[in-house]
């Protein structure tokens, strides 16, 4: 009879204590700030419709880059939408970098490239300049020069002298000349490169260096710290304060601070899904624009915050995975525009996600202001995927 008395007692504390924990875990989550509060600009109301391939903050100004032009947008409200009509050099529209000395606005387009300024276009093609090709995917501002990403390589543009130069396969360590994204940091330009992982310029040396997976393009993990995780990289991202580059690639997300890497796939991580279309890296936030919603990396204390649209309520479904695996799930009133993320950027402590149905703003609110939160298993060891 002790005994059993003894073992009740025993039950009732762990009862209790669990209570606490999830009590406590509860408390923090409801405390803490996430972005629950989204403006979405979509055919609805004049955006133009389907996918939206880049954004970029430029003060109270955002530039978004569609398949039927470049959207301006002042202070939230779209001021204009430029077109071919308009001087643009293609209407698919890919990356936007704008100049902060001249104020002059690079637009990368799969007509070539153009630049906006004093309110007139100057486009520059294959045939009228030393752009590499018309199919240009990035654009990136590295002091007086300019580097753009091409399906047949790198080019870089004196914007002083009007001098352009290529890199591809002849003179650089390019497996395959199509290049994706780029990432200006202090020392080195870093490119994304499909089939070829990453490149590292170094500005000083003038020389490139490559990032390559180890096992070519397997799609397995053959041990830690073992490299990139894939050569197919969609995006790069340097991060300044903590010295790091982060690539996404269609098979998962990597990092490499300059002695380690580290990989992050589904199975074992808060990552929604390893196909990442973009990723983009500020302070401890790494963000990773994925096929089935938007998703947040604190590197401090490992916890993931994915962000998308439930598809059975529409409302917004903000899913928390922690380092020990548990899971928690709220829901808000208001969501991302698509659960397709292709890019975004940082306005202050505000986002500006492109998707693949429209532009989304999104703000940050304590999770109070949320409606559920809910408390869920620890994440599987697998799922098949890479």
């Amino acid at each position: 009879m002790e005994r059993t008395r003894a073992i009740s007692r025993m039950r009732n504390v762990l009862c209790i204590f669990a209570l606490f924990i999830i009590g406590t875990v509860w408390a923090a989550a409801q405390n803490a700030s996430y972005y629950t509060k989204w403006v979405n600009y979509t055919s609805a109301n004049g955006f133009p419709p389907g996918e939206v391939y880049c954004v970029t903050v430029d003060g109270n100004r955002v530039w978004a880059g569609t398949g039927h032009g470049l959207v301006l947008l002042e202070d939230g409200r779209i001021k204009h939408i430029f077109t071919t009509k308009d001087g643009l050099s293609g209407m698919a529209v890919m990356s936007v970098a704008v100049d902060k000395q001249t104020g002059a606005v690079w637009i990368g387009t799969f007509g070539g490239l153009s630049r906006y300024s004093g309110g007139q276009f100057t486009n520059y093609t294959n045939l009228s300049s030393g752009l590499a090709n018309d199919l240009v995917y990035g654009v990136a501002i590295q002091g007086k020069y300019l580097w753009v990403a091409t399906t047949a390589g790198v080019n870089r543009l004196d914007t002083y002298t009007g001098t352009w130069e290529i890199f591809n396969e002849s003179n650089a360590p390019f497996e395959e000349p199509w290049a994706y994204s780029i990432s200006v940091g202090a020392e080195k330009v870093y490119f994304a490169v499909w089939g070829g992982g990453v490149l590292a310029y170094d500005l000083a040396n003038h020389y490139w260096k490559p990032y390559t997976d180890p096992d070519g393009e397997m799609e397995l993990v053959l041990y830690r710290n073992q490299g990139l995780i894939h050569n197919i990289v969609s995006s790069v991202s340097w991060n300044p304060d903590t010295k790091t580059f982060w690539a996404s690639t269609y098979f998962g997300l990597s990092s490499y601070d300059g002695r380690n890497w580290h990989n992050y796939l589904k199975k074992d991580s808060g990552l929604p899904s390893n196909f990442i279309n973009a990723v983009k890296s500020r302070g401890d936030e790494v963000w990773a624009c994925t096929q089935k919603g938007l998703s947040e990396l604190n590197t401090k204390s490992n916890t993931w915050v994915t962000y998308r649209p439930d598809a059975h309520t529409g409302r917004g479904e903000i899913l928390l995975t922690r380092a020990n695996g548990s899971k928690h799930r709220m829901e808000s009133a208001t969501t991302l525009a698509h659960n397709y993320i292709l890019n975004l950027d940082f306005q202050g402590d505000d986002i500006w996600v492109a998707t693949a149905n429209g532009l989304s703003h999104g703000m940050r609110q304590t999770a109070k202001q949320s409606l559920r939160m809910q408390h869920e298993k620890p994440a599987p060891t697998g799922d098949g995927e890479k």
